[in-house]
């Protein structure tokens, strides 16, 4: 069944102009010329049939037809309204977290119920990017990215040095024996520098096969499949490593020039933001007395 139903951008004019009256004030309000505003409603006219304006000498009105229409439509876009607000709108109490694939998904999810062990007021929310977060258009109460040693961002919280370290399955560095020029190396692409990194601060050549993959997260299960030996944090692999499915190719991990970073909205912080960025400063403190060369 066709549509009858008028394109979205006239009837939006038309409500505009029936609430300011006005068609400069309505194609202001659209950011449009005040012509295109008046094309507009002519063409929602005609589609119509029927005349929703009346042009007198310097105003317009509506005709009875018109404002009839301009109720309903003002109903309807406030409905619409609503409907988006409540789509968008996070759950009640929910905490939205912000981070890399990698770190989430090797690091915190594996803390999370220490955190829900902690309190059950809320939930949280984890979502993931590469890219930079901006709090004044980002639906996000708490971040955690890479940056180098001097904050960000003003009032960011320095979590802790990025470090790299070579690992690969039990029977891959069986087989190699320590000789690194027989590997195959698997990188990110996130973070494709950190074996030429390791390799000059280490003093060991390494060989130029390569197997990329878009996230460490999957350079990672890789090396745990036995494809080849992966460049990592150990931060990142302390549970395969405990659980015998990687092994540490080297005694002492290289630091890097990135270090994660905890970063917070400017003005009023959330209280579960605050109580999560402690947790999460407590784990970090956790971890490096378990591991300290980590």
């Amino acid at each position: 069944m066709t549509s009858r139903l008028p394109p979205l951008d006239d009837l939006h004019a038309f409500s505009l102009v029936a609430e300011t009256v006005s068609l400069t004030r309505a194609a202001a309000r659209l950011n449009v010329s005040q012509p295109a505003i008046s094309k507009r409603i002519q063409s929602l006219e005609a589609r119509l049939g029927v005349a929703l304006v009346a042009r007198r000498a310097n105003r317009i009105v509506l005709t009875e037809a018109g404002a009839r229409y301009a109720s309903a439509l003002a109903e309807g876009f406030s409905l619409l309204q609503g409907a988006t607000e409540a789509l968008l709108r996070p759950p009640a109490g929910s905490l939205r977290v912000r981070a890399y694939t990698t770190w989430a998904l090797r690091w915190l999810i594996p803390r999370l119920p220490n955190y829900y062990r902690l309190q059950s007021d809320h939930s949280v929310e984890v979502t993931t990017s590469l890219l930079p977060v901006d709090f004044a258009s980002d639906p996000v109460d708490v971040a955690v990215r890479m940056g180098a040693a001097s904050s960000p961002v003003p009032g960011a919280t320095r979590l802790q040095r990025y470090t790299v370290s070579p690992f690969g399955s039990p029977a891959v560095a069986a087989a190699l024996g320590g000789r690194f020029g027989e590997a195959t190396l698997l990188l990110s692409l996130a973070r494709p520098r950190d074996w030429a990194s390791w390799g000059a601060a280490s003093g060991t050549a390494l060989p130029s096969r390569t197997v990329a993959f878009e996230s460490t997260s999957l350079a990672i299960q890789a090396a745990i499949e036995g494809i080849g030996l992966v460049i990592a944090a150990p931060m990142l692999v302390e549970e395969d490593v405990r659980e015998g499915r990687l092994v540490a190719l080297a005694d002492t991990p290289v630091a890097t020039e990135d270090y994660y970073w905890l970063l917070l909205p400017p003005g009023r912080v959330r209280p579960e933001a605050v109580m999560f960025s402690g947790w999460l400063l407590h784990e970090m403190s956790l971890q490096a007395a378990a591991s300290p060369g980590a």
